[in-house]
């Protein structure tokens, strides 16, 4: 079927398949493109990281990576060397194996759950098209190659990538939900490819004979590019809209058939696919530092032993052995369990965070996700927090607000009023509709209609968002157009000229269709096009022209009618009739003219009627549902119907609208080009309905649009004055322009655009290109406001971070104005706070202007500082930068960035309470937050909801993602997601603290009992010759730190509170305290180092004079020793804890009698577990006397005497622990009431109990 030379002229080398990729149906019969379908990867998916046979080797390598690992390895291969071993080898490999294989297991159960989940995505069905059988067959996914064709149906998920080459939809187009790739729910619309000999009809597979050329494989969700070549030799253009993503499901589709482009681990949602983030945390950085000490303070008690050993042989070889025999001994040295140990904490961590009500949004049924698990600790330390606005400060939910139209202003001062009704399934607080909606219907007809829809959450939001009470000035106006009697004039003495009602026209129908709206309704899931356009423009406007003229009563109004006569017989004009179909038409006779009222002042209609009819109009639009892929579409879209501009079909090559007193229109979509951060604009190609003319409808942010308008056209200087004050308010602006094209200016236009389409290399930059040479010369027709409402409880969240000491920056794409007035609105900047504005238009002029502002930055600090200014000097002294604000937008932020200015933006910014970043794209966000992060060293926190934000929250040392109304970029790009900015202060006030304090602490608890053990064994060196000896059994010298010590610090990990999560919130200056105090620093680390020489140092050397003179062995020496450390170590613990539960109380029980029961055990059984000691007998006979208690308690008590104050308060509260808990069962086994049991002292102990955390808070100490 296939020939290799007719089609394809070339050898498939390999450089050929570096560049791109050729693909052909996989029923050829040509061998040499046979073998070229099988080079590509098949559709089986292996996620796993092990096989059988690689398990073991692979694993170990990267257990390996571990330094402490490779340690303990080379120790217990060294200790199988005859001359330098210490004890038996078998013991020394206790701990390594022990730690590699709970890391094992634990692998192990991860990638058999993979496995699992691998091998049923790889044995699902799809129907794959067999050129034997000439029929469609049943195949597993796994099964699935490169030039395969897959037939679907509705709701089936899509196997592979795909290009679309049929749909049942006679459009061509079929709908998908990429909810499983990017978590966004809203429907896509894709294209079948443009020109198939097959297109509109059923597709025949064996006709099928042409050559597809696209890009290698990537991870761009968002670019696909190729062209696909006929036999003729004809090239079509592919792209992002022809593409079917594997993951993704078909919806509102019968039947799609594809050709299989990109298979298994090549389709762009498994190169997407990095499972969870991993980043290492700065507590993480300075662990390496410590084990790195602690591995030199071994060497120099290895060496120390070394030189001080004796022996007959020489010296040198004689300290060579024992030096490493001293590595084996000391072994313990280094915490081999405390890397599993920050393992497990850290999941008990975020099992506690992830589990959290006040991180749970009941609306949205969401819960925080912590996606990255080795960060937890990095959330208490948090020094500045980068902030998006959009939809992560604000609602991201639009409600239209104001516009101005050809430059006059339309306040609509209705929507500005806040009228909220709770349905009674909502809180109060929630989001509402407005009275208007409660005016057209009761509330059991909105809530049966919002079941009806689908979700009662999103539908209720659709619902709010849409409610717009038009203006009245606006309606009057607009009642001309849809009033056959009402005369147009000059525009004077409130009369609109016929260029202003153009202009109004225009307007609202670029609202309607310059968008991606996907119209559809309860029933019926997509609106498609079937009407048929009107006639011309200047046809309806004359008749309207003619037919106001009849009022009059002059010859001339008489000629007008009888003009408006013919032409409307012409015409034959189609009006809809109030409620009735959209199909049902009548025309206007005469005498509807003379029975029509007219008011003295000929404005015909009072407006309230007119609203009237727009509501009753709109009973039918209320059950049209828009699916828009961002808010802001969703409000125009919603404001144009409430004008009765409404969109109501869409298909990809027309767009079905109605207009005010026109009816509904047929509009042929030629082209859209879509919305990117570059052109910061959107437009789209059409031919007018009535003019036929070749219209571009363009909208986009002002400050690009207002540069591409001709000046001479419209009130360009009056609409930027109410763009100004749009943005004053805290509005969002979008600017409306249009421009007429020439047909032949249109035909070169599309020449150069189809071969931008088509183009592989460069074809971004070509599309680019051609946009812009299209959007110039624009005539404004006006301007909106939208307006996004701050979120809930976002001022008192700011102003808890700030005081908690996180500098917050916000990072938008808004204007300045805009920007400013949010900042107002949370709280960010203050009244009495001094704004420092940076805009400047050269490089020259940013550095000039950057040093003036630190000047007087420096000056008013120093104001501040004066002795009459600071009454409160402490006070003064923490916010002395609090009155400077910075505010820059995005030209001067591209200058301030630079090598030459970056260090002089970055001290201005570090002297400003807080900084403004407007109008700034996503790669600046990206770029201050890396500035701050590596020029200050400072801990980093990103915060946005949006794809504009991924790579910031990527660039930060801690991402988070809010999931909001602009799908799940953002949340699948961090590291942390929530639902509403608020809970911001609970997950680092609280939970970064208490991850903080507890891990630091933990670690340094382990360098502590470590040590202190360690020491033990060292002072023993010098009473033994340093020969290495030892007074313990190995069991328990290996075993001791291991095991029997080793979970009370875990449980410490995850239960520790210091500081009641109330108090934290209440006072968020405790956050700002721990960063200062810094529990994780060298100096705290070597001040535990220091105690637990302390403490070796009692442990060892009382039992020593206590036993001074007496026949004790060496085991019978170690006895009362590592009884005495077990209990120091353990209280040590429990001193150091804020936070004493029953289950602290079992796990210090259960190691103290894991240990007992231990040596017990060898002390009854084993006679050669120890050679050469012998620990038959030792510890029954030791514990059997009065003497080894009397050692135990005087060095216990003598060990933590420095920390006595905190002891006794310990011992208070377990004695009070255990009143309460003999007090319960006294009160099960009696049957008595607890009230008649508890005295007022004992039931204040038994609130101190189980409040024990909040009695003792670092302040009260």
């Amino acid at each position: 079927m296939y020939s290799s030379k007719r089609l394809y002229p070339f050898r498939f080398t390999k450089e050929h398949l570096r560049k791109k990729r050729t693909v052909i149906p996989s029923s050829t019969e040509d061998e040499e493109l046979s073998q070229l379908l099988k080079l590509y990867n098949s559709n089986k998916i292996r996620t796993t990281k092990y096989s059988v046979l690689s398990f073991l080797p692979k694993n170990l390598f990267e257990q390996l990576h571990r330094f402490a690992n490779v340690y303990f390895i080379f120790l217990a291969a060294l200790n199988f060397v005859p001359v330098v071993e210490a004890f038996q080898p078998e013991v020394a490999v206790v701990p390594i194996i022990l730690v590699l294989s709970v890391t094992a297991v634990k692998d192990i159960w991860e990638d058999y759950r993979r496995f699992r989940s691998d091998h049923l995505i790889n044995r699902l069905l799809c129907r794959v098209y067999s050129s034997k059988q000439k029929a469609y067959i049943d195949k597993c996914w796994k099964d699935v190659r490169v030039g395969d064709f897959v037939r679907l149906s509705c709701n089936e998920i899509i196997p592979a990538d795909m290009l679309l080459l049929y749909s049942s939809d006679p459009r061509g187009v079929c709908y998908i939900e990429t909810a499983n790739l990017d978590g966004e729910t809203n429907l896509k619309q894709r294209q079948v490819v443009l020109d198939l000999p097959f297109q509109g009809g059923e597709i025949t597979l064996e006709n099928f004979h042409s050559r597809l050329e696209c890009e290698n494989p990537n991870n761009d969700l968002s670019r696909f590019r190729g062209y696909m070549e006929h036999p003729n030799g004809v090239r079509v253009g592919l792209h992002n809209n022809n593409l079917l993503l594997r993951s993704c499901t078909i919806r509102n589709t019968e039947t799609v058939v594809g050709i299989v482009i990109y298979a298994g681990h090549e389709t762009k949602a498994m190169m997407n696919n990095s499972g969870p983030r991993y980043k290492r945390s700065q507590l993480e950085k300075r662990l390496n530092t410590d084990v790195l000490w602690c591995v030199l303070l071994l060497i120099i008690m290895c060496l120390t032993a070394a030189v001080g050993t004796d022996t007959e042989t020489s010296p040198a070889l004689a300290g060579f052995y024992v030096f490493w025999t001293m590595i084996i001994v000391l072994q313990v040295l280094i915490p081999i369990s405390l890397y599993v140990s920050i393992e497990i904490v850290k999941l008990g961590q975020i099992y506690f965070i992830h589990n959290d009500l006040a991180l749970y949004n009941e609306q949205l049924d969401s819960r925080i996700q912590c996606r990255a698990l080795n960060i937890t600790e990095d959330l208490g330390q948090i020094q500045y927090l980068f902030s998006d606005k959009t939809g992560t400060l604000t609602e991201n939910k639009m409600v239209f607000r104001r516009c101005s139209i050809y430059g006059v202003e339309y306040p609509h001062k209705e929507n500005g009023k806040d009228q909220y009704h709770d349905f009674g399934f909502h809180r109060s607080t929630d989001p509402a509709v407005t009275l208007r909606l409660l005016i057209q219907t009761n509330t059991d007809n909105v809530v049966g209609r919002l079941k009806r829809k689908g979700s009662l959450l999103s539908l209720h939001l659709c619902v709010q968002a849409k409610e717009v009470v038009p203006d009245p000035e606006l309606v009057r106006k607009l009642s001309w157009l849809c009033s056959p009697v009402k005369p147009l004039s000059d525009g004077s003495s409130g009369t609109p000229c016929s260029l202003e009602l153009t202009y109004i026209t225009d307007f609202f129908l670029a609202l309607a269709i310059c968008n991606s709206v996907v119209v559809s309704s309860p029933s019926q899931p997509r609106h498609v096009v079937t009407r048929t356009p009107l006639k011309s423009l200047e046809e309806i406007k004359l008749i309207r022209l003619f037919s106001r003229g009849k009022t009059d009563g002059s010859e001339t109004g008489q000629e007008n009618n009888l003009e408006s006569s013919t032409l409307r017989r012409k015409l034959d004009l189609p009006s809809r009739e109030d409620g009735g179909g959209a199909g049902q038409t009548e025309t206007e006779t005469e005498d509807d003219v003379d029975d029509s009222k007219v008011d003295p002042d000929g404005f015909g209609e009072k407006v309230e009627d007119v609203s009237k009819e727009v509501d009753c109009e709109s009973d039918t639009d209320d059950e049209l549902l828009y699916e828009a892929e961002s808010p802001d579409e969703a409000a125009l879209v919603h404001a144009a119907q409430a004008y009765r501009c409404t969109l109501r079909g869409r298909s990809p090559e027309s767009l079905l609208v109605d207009l005010p007193g026109i009816g509904s229109l047929a509009v042929q979509l030629l082209h859209i080009l879509p919305f990117d951060s570059n052109r910061k604009r959107m437009s789209v190609v059409v031919r007018h309905p009535l003019s036929g003319q070749l219209v571009v409808y363009t909208k986009g942010a002002d400050s690009v649009i207002m540069d591409l308008t001709e000046t001479s056209k419209g009130n360009t200087e009056q609409t930027q004055k109410h763009l100004d004050s749009y943005a004053r308010e805290g509005l969002r602006t979008l600017c409306i322009a249009k421009k007429v094209l020439e047909e032949e200016e249109y035909e070169v236009w599309l020449k150069r655009h189809l071969l931008a389409e088509s183009s592989i290399e460069n074809r971004e930059e070509l599309l680019l290109d051609s946009a812009e040479r299209l959007e110039t010369n624009l005539t404004l027709l006006g301007t909106t406001g939208i307006l996004d409402r701050l979120q809930e409880e976002v001022p008192e969240t700011i102003e808890a971070l700030q005081r908690a000491g996180i500098k917050v920056w916000v990072l938008t794409g808004d204007k300045k104005e805009t920007a400013i007035n949010i900042a107002y609105a949370c709280k960010l900047l203050r009244p009495g706070d001094e704004l420092l504005t940076v805009t400047c238009g050269s490089k020259d002029a940013c550095a000039a202007l950057l040093q003036e502002l630190k000047l007087e930055v420096q000056r008013g600090g120093d104001r501040l500082m004066e002795p009459s200014a600071a009454e409160n000097r402490s006070e003064s002294s923490s916010s002395s930068a609090a009155d400077f604000i910075l505010v820059i937008d995005g030209c001067t932020l591209d200058w301030a960035l630079q090598e030459e200015l970056k260090s002089d933006f970055l001290e201005l910014s570090c002297r400003c309470k807080a900084v403004i970043c407007c109008r700034s794209t996503p790669l600046q966000k990206s770029q201050v937050v890396r500035l701050v992060r590596d020029q200050l060293g400072a801990m980093t926190l990103a915060v946005g909801d949006g794809a504009n934000d991924v790579s910031m929250i990527q660039v930060a040392d801690v991402g988070i993602g809010i999931s909001g109304q602009e799908g799940m970029q953002a949340v699948m790009s961090s590291d942390f997601a929530i639902s509403r900015f608020k809970h911001l202060s609970k997950l680092l006030l609280v939970h970064g603290r208490w991850c903080y304090s507890r891990l630091a602490n933990m670690i340094l608890y382990f360098f502590y009992k470590n040590v202190m053990y360690v020491n033990l064994l060292f002072w023993y060196q010098f009473f033994c010759g340093f020969s290495g000896a030892l007074m313990s059994n190995s069991w328990v010298l290996i075993l001791f730190n291991l095991l029997f010590t080793s979970v009370p610090p875990i449980i410490y990990g995850v239960l520790e509170r210091d500081v009641p999560a109330d108090t934290l919130m209440e006072l968020p200056e405790l956050y700002r305290a721990a960063q200062t105090a810094k529990i994780y620093v060298p100096s705290m680390f070597w001040i535990n180092i220091l105690d637990a020489f302390y403490q070796s140092l009692v442990c060892f050397f009382m039992p020593y004079f206590a036993l001074a003179g007496s026949d004790v062995g060496d085991l019978s020496f170690g006895s009362p020793i590592n009884a005495s450390a077990l209990l120091i170590i353990l209280l040590h613990q429990v001193i150091e804890s804020h936070t004493l539960t029953w289950i602290h109380m079992l796990v210090l029980a259960v190691s103290a009698a894991s240990y007992f029961g231990f040596v017990l055990l060898v002390s009854l059984f084993c006679v050669t577990c120890s050679p050469p000691l012998n620990p038959l007998g030792v510890e029954t006979l030791q514990m059997s006397q009065p003497l080894f208690y009397i050692i135990c308690t005087l060095t216990t008590a003598t060990a933590l005497l420095p920390r006595g104050r905190g002891l006794s308060e310990r011992l208070w509260m377990l004695r009070c622990w255990i009143q309460c808990m003999s007090l319960t069962v006294w009160t099960l086994c009696t049957g008595c009431s607890t009230h008649q049991l508890l005295t007022v002292s004992a039931a204040e102990r038994l609130l101190i109990v189980l409040n024990v955390h909040s009695q003792r808070t670092p302040w009260r100490d």
